[in-house]
C-alpha cells in the first residue's frame, strides 16, 4: 500500500486500532504515527497528510 497515494482509505474492523501511516504501507515512516479514533465517528482525517479513513462493515 502506498502511503499518501490517495486521499481516501476505506478500513475494516479489523483494522482497528487505526493508524497512520497504516503498517502495510510501504514508507510507514513518512510521517510520526497517529492513533485514529475512528469507532465512533466511522470517518477520520489525519492531522498530518490529511488523508481521510472510512470505516466500513
Amino acid at each position: 500500500m502506498e502511503p499518501n497515494a490517495q486521499n481516501r482509505y476505506e478500513v475494516t474492523r479489523a483494522d482497528l486500532p487505526l493508524s497512520c501511516p497504516m503498517p502495510g504501507m510501504s514508507l510507514w515512516n513518512s510521517h510520526p504515527r497517529v492513533y485514529l479514533p475512528i469507532e465512533n465517528s466511522g470517518e477520520e482525517r489525519c492531522m498530518y497528510c490529511g488523508a481521510v479513513f472510512v470505516l466500513k462493515d
